[in-house]
């Protein structure tokens, strides 16, 4: 064998153990891949909850505003009864009472349309927290991703660990929408 295959082989083989050593962050970055692309689409389908629940309460204080127009007309043409003379006094004092139990039904109705509009908006507000989360975490992996691809060009481990370091936050973040309502 002569000296420059030698030197040829023993290059092959110094190179073959450096590529041996990034293999853990090539692995890191495939799991990383993953990461994102779950964090991604948990994050869009908590986006798309809360436009959801924003069309519902949208509709909830649609029929809330349509009941108050209701109870208002109920009102006026109650007090026109009552402040006009009518030629057959016991029949507007029984339309006036029919009006008054209808108010008077109106104004439970229009309590209770206002507490599922309002607790559709917490939804709202709830849905929107966590979608934030994934975001945040989506945003930190892919920037932990990128941080730890510069690895396998450098060949400078320091990047793999700071990769490793914003990855630790956007598992964190995507984590952390278990704990919210």
């Amino acid at each position: 064998m002569e000296a420059n295959e030698v030197q040829e082989l023993k290059e092959h083989a110094e190179h073959g153990a450096h590529e041996e050593s990034l293999r853990p962050v090539a692995f890191t970055m495939s799991v990383l891949a993953v990461l994102v692309a779950i964090t991604t689409v948990l994050g869009h389908r908590t986006h798309t909850q809360a436009v959801l629940f924003q069309n519902k309460a949208t509709d909830q204080w649609n029929e809330y505003q349509a009941k108050k127009i209701r109870s208002y007309n109920t009102s006026l043409a109650g007090d026109m009864l009552n402040a006009i003379t009518v030629a057959d006094k016991d029949k507007a004092e029984k339309i006036a009472k029919g009006y008054a139990d209808h108010q008077q039904k109106w104004n439970e109705d229009l309590s209770e349309e206002q507490e599922k509009a309002k607790d559709l908006e917490e939804k709202v507000e709830e849905a929107e927290a966590r979608a934030d989360r994934f975001d945040l975490g989506e945003a930190l992996l892919e920037i932990g991703l990128v941080i730890t691809s510069v690895t396998l060009l450098t060949k400078n481990r320091i990047y793999w660990w700071f990769g490793m370091f914003f990855a630790l936050g956007g598992i964190s973040s995507a984590v952390s929408v278990v704990g919210l309502k």
